[in-house]
């Protein structure tokens, strides 16, 4: 956690979310150099690390540098990047299900990127803009219509769920108008996929997420706050709702940054918040965890993706059939919670 004190900032750490986010990081890389190794063309551990560290040279180096690593290192950055914006929303929210998936901002940004590869065949930064805008146009639609007398989580997320089912007939619709082979590039890209994916896509998409992860660790103290609850939290000091607005702007641009590199990647951010609680046992959302636990849960789904099947399946595919699981784990508890 990132405090500022004195105009200096400071590092507070937990020493058990500290041993998780090692034991984490540790099974990522191991996960990576599998990842790495595994393919049409076999290699051995000694030779990626070997063309990791520049001993290889040819097809070796080609096949680890050049073909498999900027998907590895994409599902890396893109799963912390899901993980933290699932934290963030989990917790202002103060509630399990709060998903930008599932209260319509992935969907807001799955429409803009569409608008601008069907309507404009825009370049790629042009997809980050439509991603950036469509998400955090439907961001400022959910939080309008759900504001009443401030901003209740579960309120919030009833009206992001109307919201997400009518951009998703939106999207459907658009898809429909295209022509064919628009059709099937935007449907097979809208399903979550890290087919293809460049240096290019993994240095721009990095850089914009390396920003907002920033961001989102220096307002993790006053989003720590506010799990207490609003008035708790501002008489502590906290600007509640401008800190509250500018998780919600976080969030969402992390979500549409990687919607526009590989498509909307689904529930990593509803998994990854919760099991890194229970990881590190701590009485909130933390995001580093969450981030490590995104990023690990991405990368062994796309390589799941790779090699369940014999042609290669998009990783949303995958990740869809784990939160499906998860989230009638977690309604059927709440059920019989309140029964």
């Amino acid at each position: 956690m990132l405090v500022l004190r004195h105009g200096r900032i400071a590092v507070r750490l937990e020493w058990r979310s500290v041993v998780v986010c090692a034991v984490l990081a540790l099974a990522a890389a191991g996960v990576a150099v599998l990842a790495l190794m595994t393919g049409s063309y076999q290699l051995g551990p000694g030779q990626v690390v070997s063309a990791l560290t520049g001993g290889e040279t040819g097809l070796v180096h080609d096949i680890v540098v050049e073909w498999r690593l900027p998907r590895v290192a994409a599902a890396l950055v893109f799963g912390a990047a899901l993980g933290v914006s699932g934290a963030v929303f989990q917790s202002i929210l103060r509630n399990p299900l709060a998903d930008p998936g599932i209260i319509g901002f992935s969907q807001g940004s799955y429409t803009g990127a569409l608008i601008v590869i069907l309507v404009v065949n825009g370049t790629y930064w042009q997809l980050v803009g439509g991603a950036l805008v469509g998400g955090m146009a439907t961001a400022l639609a959910v939080y309008l219509l759900a504001h009443r007398r401030g901003v209740q989580g579960f309120r919030l997320i009833i009206v992001g769920i109307g919201v997400s089912a009518m951009l998703d007939s939106l999207n459907t619709w658009l898809i429909l108008k295209a022509e064919l082979e628009q059709a099937m590039a935007a449907a097979a890209w809208g399903a979550g996929s890290l087919n293809g994916v460049s240096w290019d896509r993994v240095v721009i998409g990095g850089a914009c997420i390396a920003v907002f992860l920033l961001m989102a660790a220096m307002l993790s103290r006053p989003m720590r706050q506010m799990e207490l609850g609003d008035d708790a939290a501002a008489s502590q000091g906290v600007r509640v709702s401008p800190v509250r607005l500018g998780l919600i702007a976080v969030g969402v641009a992390l979500t549409a940054t990687v919607t526009a590199a590989s498509g909307p990647i689904a529930f990593i951010s509803l998994l990854a918040p919760q099991i890194a609680r229970r990881l590190a046992r701590t009485a909130g959302i933390t995001l580093a965890p969450a981030a490590l636990v995104g990023a690990l849960l991405c990368l062994a789904a796309d390589y799941i993706a790779q090699h369940i099947a014999p042609t290669p399946l998009p990783v949303g595919i995958i990740t869809v059939m784990l939160g499906g699981g998860y989230l009638g784990r977690l309604l059927f508890t709440e059920a019989r919670r309140r029964l």
